[in-house]
């Protein structure tokens, strides 16, 4: 087993900025960075939501971030402005044209904030609802308020047997160092990971079960490969 070294804030700080430079979806002049021990905090401002969630996903790239407090403004340019009612068109006519969204999603927005309520089976209905808004001119921010509703029933010996075997098929997952736990529709997520994109990727293979209704994701990064 080999040990990675940890970086120092101001590595990871000089790392972040130049990961927001050098993605294109961000403009990083107006964004503030600072590091300490692995926790990366945003300041500053950005002209639309979507740029603050790509400044997000960026940031989530880099070696060595083990959190992130996200603390960036939204201002958009008056080209960009809609009222509340324009808005709500948007977000409507973008969900009934993603073919991954079921119906039965509903929308409310207040001063650009769109709040998406209803109740979907799977994860990636859910998350494919906020991805079909995210990107409109005129939307501030996004509240998933979605439920989930699996139909499926769940046999918990199945289940864990069936989310083990999707981490060993999985490439970027090193599933000896995972554990999984099942309490019901629940799955919960224990031991170490090498970084945010293992961590997500588990994630991401769990929901993917039919009938899981809860991810608890509680791996931790580790710098020991």
């Amino acid at each position: 087993m080999t040990t990675m070294t940890i970086k120092s804030d101001a590595v990871l700080r000089q790392d972040v900025e130049e990961e927001l430079t050098f993605e294109p979806k961000v403009k990083a002049a107006h964004i503030g960075v600072s590091a300490e021990n692995g926790v990366v905090v945003l300041s500053g401002h950005v002209g639309t939501y979507s740029e603050r969630w790509e400044a997000e996903r960026a940031v989530l790239r880099v070696q060595g971030v083990r959190g992130l407090a996200n603390e960036l403004q939204v201002e958009l340019a008056p080209l960009h402005l809609r009222d509340d009612h324009s808005v709500t068109r948007a977000v409507v006519d973008a969900l009934e044209a993603n073919l991954m969204v079921p119906e039965g999603v509903q929308v409310k927005v207040y001063n650009g904030l769109v709040t998406l309520m209803g109740e979907v089976e799977w994860q990636f209905q859910r998350q494919a609802a906020e991805a079909a808004v995210r990107h409109l001119v005129g939307v501030q921010g996004v509240m998933n308020t979605i439920s989930l509703k699996p139909q499926a029933q769940i046999d918990q010996k199945a289940l864990h047997k069936e989310i083990s075997r999707a981490f060993h098929r999985h490439a970027s997952l090193d599933a000896e160092r995972i554990q999984v736990e099942t309490e019901g529709k629940k799955v919960i997520l224990r031991g170490k990971v090498r970084s945010w994109a293992e961590h997500e990727d588990a994630e991401k293979a769990a929901w993917a079960i039919q009938g899981v209704e809860q991810v608890d994701n509680k791996l931790e990064l580790s710098y020991e490969t």
